[in-house]
Order: structure tokens, then sequence, then C-alpha cells
């Protein structure tokens, strides 16, 4: 592979996880909005809040389900850049989350916990795109 193939690749590699990490920002910031409203509909914050809530939280599943294909599509890339192969971002939890945490809920006590574990699986993702964005960026 030439030096210029090997920029390319890492490009479209960038390319791929920019968008990845802008779907999992937009769903981070969802799942916050989310986890607000859920704290005042535990607490008594009535049908509006109960529907905000859920609202965001269909935003956030929107989000979630975009941001696993970026992811995939990042991993894709990252397998064609030389000698990155092996550092790929490990998406198989992330994604198995994202299938459960979008299948529904019940209980608002219930929805809150599942906000907050899917807050954690994206903070996560986040951090993983960001320093692989970061060594990709120095190979350039």
């Amino acid at each position: 592979m030439t030096e210029e193939t090997r920029r390319q690749e890492i490009k479209e590699a960038v390319r791929a996880g920019e968008r990845a990490l802008a779907s999992l920002r937009i769903a981070q910031g969802r799942l916050a909005s989310a986890r607000n409203l859920g704290v005042w509909d535990i607490v008594g914050g009535g049908l509006i809040t109960s529907m905000l809530k859920h609202n965001r939280i269909n935003e956030a599943s929107s989000y979630l389900e975009r941001a696993k294909a970026d992811l995939r599509v990042f991993e894709r890339e990252l397998k064609d850049v030389p000698d990155f192969a092996g550092l790929g971002i490990e998406i198989g939890g992330f994604l198995t989350f994202a299938d459960f945490f979008l299948d529904g809920f019940l209980a608002d006590c219930m929805v809150q916990s599942k906000i907050n574990d899917a807050r954690r699986q994206v903070e996560s993702a986040i951090w993983q795109v960001e320093r692989l964005l970061g060594q990709l960026r120095r190979w350039c």
C-alpha cells in the first residue's frame, strides 16, 4: 500500500469516526434530557413531563440506531487502515445494549435505570471513538 493510499484510508476512517461521534453525542444529550425529565416524572411531574420524557427517549433511541450504523461503518473503515485493524472499537456490547434499550419500558423507575445505563454505554463509546480518532489523526 502506498503512503497516499494509507493516508486516504485514514481520512475515510476519521470521517466515519466523526459521524459516529456526532450521533453518539446527540444521543447522549437526549438521554441527559430524558434523565432529567425522568427525575421529575418520578417525583410527580405529571402527564406532560411523562410525555416529554418519552419523546426524549424516542429521540435517543433514534440516534442510538444511527450511532450503531455509524459505529459499524467506523469499524469497517478501521479495518482498512494498515497497522490499525487490531485496535478497533469494541462495539459488540454497545450494540447489544442498544438493542435492549430500544425494546421499551414499563415503570418509571425502570425507565430511569435504563436511561442511566444507556448514558454510561454512550459515554464509553464516545471515549473509545475519541481515543481512536486521536490515534488516527496522529498518523495522518
